[in-house]
């Protein structure tokens, strides 16, 4: 009698087993085949607060995986269900369900690309942020001129004109303005090495000033080249107390620009105007990358007052305002 129930608790555990071997090898081979041979990409967005079963059920509907149930235990023998991050993804056909479960659980969220170029100011970023499809422009904008979260950030002004560095950067769907900014911001600090720091103090500028100045190069020019030289005018511009009268100044202080500058314009009174103020304005006009930076710092040595574009995306600089009224001439009036 104990010999018949010995052996059939052989049988039963030899059969438990077997059964567990064949799950497991299941599992297995389960978990590392793809759902399908090509690759098809699908984009899955996993909201904040979704249950694995109904994350299961979204790549199950979806096409990226082949059984629930199985893809079910395999993330609970891995200890995965209780794991995974909510964002939007990119998932394709042919992941195992093994790969599905590691982006989800490392959350490696689909990320989109923000280009910002040099010269742009904060409405037009805040438009580009929004044309991406991250922000509306206007809480994009808002958030950039709250002066108290310009002062966490360590910006010495009242709002991020001039410091939100240009550059290309990704970023994850449901990103805040703040979380852009503030990567902005970082980058710009990156930039702005202990080398420019100590330059500036040797030229008795702030880092205001400096980004002040190196905003209106900036928009002066296209030229990388030219940088150093437009930065030497408006250096010997301020020794000798002149004003710098730069037409980008002007058109920043105003509001509604329609592209064409007009004497009125130069004749307006805004604290921008530098036709009509002394000294650099109150703040950047625009984001000056790291080139317009440095040539502010460390403008080319010489003694040009004037500078006239050539209309070929270059200028012609003169030392005096006869030879600069010359240029005018030739190259604005073509006499």
């Amino acid at each position: 009698m104990i010999k018949k129930v010995l052996l059939v608790l052989f049988f039963i555990v030899l059969t438990g087993a077997i059964a567990v071997t064949l799950l497991a090898w299941d599992l297995s081979n389960f978990s590392h085949k793809p759902a399908g041979t090509e690759q098809i990409d699908q984009q899955i967005v996993i909201r904040s607060g979704l249950g694995f079963n109904q994350v299961t059920d979204i790549l199950y509907e979806r096409g990226l995986i082949t059984h629930k149930w199985r893809f079910r235990l395999v993330a609970r023998v891995k200890k995965a269900d209780k794991k995974l991050k909510a964002g939007e993804y990119l998932m394709s056909t042919d992941m195992t369900p093994i790969q599905i479960l590691d982006k989800l659980v490392s959350g490696k969220v689909l990320l989109h690309r923000l280009t910002i170029p040099e010269g742009y100011n904060l409405n037009q970023i805040a438009e580009t942020a929004e044309t991406a499809g991250f922000n509306k422009s206007a809480d994009f904008l808002f958030a950039a001129t709250r002066s108290k979260y310009a002062r966490e950030l360590n910006i010495p002004a009242d709002t991020f004109e001039g410091y939100l560095f240009p550059d290309t950067y990704f970023f994850p769907s449901g990103v805040t303005p703040d979380e852009i900014i503030a990567t902005m911001v970082h980058r710009f600090w990156t930039q702005f090495p202990d080398e420019f720091r100590t330059r500036a103090d040797e030229l008795g500028l702030s880092i205001h000033q400096v980004v002040t100045l190196a905003s209106i190069i900036e928009k002066e020019t296209g030229a990388a080249s030219e940088r150093p030289l437009i930065s030497s005018v408006f250096h010997n511009r301020l020794k000798k107390k002149m004003r710098l009268e730069s037409d980008p100044t002007v058109i920043y202080g105003i509001e509604d620009f329609d592209g064409n500058i007009k004497r009125s314009h130069l004749r307006a009174k805004t604290p921008y105007n530098t036709y009509q103020i002394r000294g650099l304005p109150p703040g950047p006009i625009a984001s000056p990358g790291r080139d317009a930076v440095k040539a502010a710092l460390f403008p080319a040595d010489t003694s040009f007052l004037f500078f006239v574009s050539k209309k070929d995306s270059t200028h012609y600089f003169s030392k005096t305002i006869a030879e600069h009224n010359k240029a005018v001439k030739k190259y604005q009036l073509r006499r």
